[in-house]
């Protein structure tokens, strides 16, 4: 398998370029040369695996230039940690199933991707005698799966971008409490978007990217999305064969849309007739609720919400389901970039939302649907949701259609005690690892919105 540039130009790489790389040097983002479609007997091949079996043989479609016995160690390493026996469990509440992505060391689902990037990176970097600098922005949940992914790690350096005090004090303290040295947590005094604007302005500094050997452990990267498929995968086999149903809906909460492209992507190997729909949930920053409803994908003020991770309104990963949906159109994705970061708005017609629709329903929750939802499901079911995953649980109510429904759980509901407390009426007791936390020192540096301070940043602290 081969990658190249969603804005064309660029083809021919091989996974591992792909990994180290990050992103496309013409602003690309970095895509298969094509989509595996499986046949029904590979479906079924795949049906009784365990979760690490399943996952090798997903990630054998996607990586031809790293041996077997060695990919199979990597997925190993990388789901030891887990507190689930199944990694990601899928369990049965009320009308739905509640898909558990939540059971690795950081409590979210960030941790099934960059458990396996932190491993994947150690072993390409020692095979070709290299060291590499990660720059990242994080909405709460990537900083502290990527930095408990690569802490430690010989030959990496991690720098994580987060805005300064928009992220859950839970998260906050999952990423300033790891104190070593290749490890820097950089709070940035503005939103997300300018996190990731800051991040992508950089990467497209080329000269600065090769002195300082940049590379993504965000959904930017190839390898961060690739082990979201499997969990697709997963979940499907259990659901189809606990209802007895060959085709099931998932919904997702998004904001950036990278965890809901990988269903995509999922969707596109397996088929429709499986995977019938995907429901794209928002919390109110509702970019892409906007897109998918009415085609319009315009760019609003970030507001802060109870679902802070999805508190986004430039979802970094639609540049690929762009190239995708205009047939992979290099040209075509690379014009209307080109208008995007001009205008901040993208229309799309009539005919192209329809081609939408089968792909994806969408809806908007807000904060009071969020809070009442988290507390009918504890008050009925017993059950705890956070308010990422209460926004896709809620939003799932809406397009049941008859179809079995399965909603990820992207976070533990102790990473957002103030939240469900309140929802709930009772303090939430927080699991040990959590609580623990709070008597920790920390590290952190407090930035500027501004590239070139960050730039300075890395240039006195990056490993060379």
């Amino acid at each position: 398998m081969k990658y190249k540039s969603t804005r064309g130009e660029i083809c021919g790489l091989s996974f591992s370029d792909t990994v180290l790389e990050g992103m496309a040097e013409n602003g690309g983002l970095i895509v298969p040369e094509e989509i595996p479609v499986l046949s029904e007997k590979e479906i079924e091949e795949l049906r009784g695996l365990t979760y690490q079996e399943l996952a090798f043989k997903i990630f054998s479609y996607f990586v031809d230039d790293i041996p077997a016995h060695d990919l199979w160690r990597l997925v190993c390493k990388s789901y030891q940690s887990f507190r689930a026996k199944e990694v990601t469990p899928v369990v049965k509440v009320g009308d739905v199933y509640i898909l558990e992505l939540f059971h690795g060391p950081t409590f979210a689902f960030k941790d099934i991707a960059l458990q396996f990037l932190g491993n994947l990176l150690e072993y390409l970097l020692e095979k070709r005698g290299l060291k590499v600098n990660i720059l990242g922005a994080t909405s709460g949940d990537t900083g502290s799966a990527a930095i408990y992914g690569v802490r430690g790690k010989q030959n990496i350096a991690l720098f994580m971008l987060h805005p300064h005090k928009r992220v859950s004090y839970i998260q906050e303290l999952m990423m300033t409490t790891v104190l070593d040295e290749n490890i820097h947590n950089l709070a940035i005094q503005g939103t997300f978007d300018d996190c990731q604007a800051i991040v992508k302005s950089i990467f497209m500094d080329l000269a600065f990217k090769k002195r300082f050997r940049l590379t993504a452990v965000n959904s930017i990267n190839w390898a961060r999305l690739l082990p979201q498929i499997v969990y697709y995968f997963y979940a499907y086999f259990r659901v189809s064969e606990e209802e007895k149903s060959t085709t099931i809906r998932f919904s997702v909460p998004t904001g950036n849309f990278g965890d809901i492209f990988a269903g995509y992507i999922a969707r596109r190997m397996i088929g429709s007739a499986k995977i019938e729909r995907l429901i794209l949930a928002t919390n109110e920053n509702d970019i892409l609720t906007r897109f998918v409803n009415f085609g319009d994908y315009s760019v609003r003020e970030v507001k802060a919400t109870i679902s802070p991770s999805m508190d986004i309104q430039v979802a970094s990963n639609f540049e690929r389901y762009l190239y995708y949906f205009y047939g992979e159109n290099g040209e075509k994705v690379r014009n209307l970039m080109e208008i995007f970061a001009k205008e901040k708005a993208l229309r799309f017609t009539e005919a192209e939302i329809k081609l939408v629709q089968q792909d994806f329903l969408s809806r908007s929750i807000t904060e009071e649907e969020t809070l009442r939802c988290i507390a009918e499901f504890y008050e009925k079911y017993g059950y705890i949701l956070d308010p990422h995953t209460a926004v896709g649980v809620k939003a799932s109510l809406s397009f049941k259609d008859g179809f079995p429904m399965v909603c990820l759980a992207t976070a533990h509901p102790a990473k957002f005690p103030e939240t469900v407390s309140k929802a709930i009426k009772r303090s939430l007791d927080l699991p040990s690892e959590i609580e623990r936390l709070k008597h920790l020192p920390q590290k952190v540096e407090v930035l500027p919105a501004d590239w070139e301070a960050v730039k300075a940043y890395i240039a006195n602290n990056a490993i060379v």
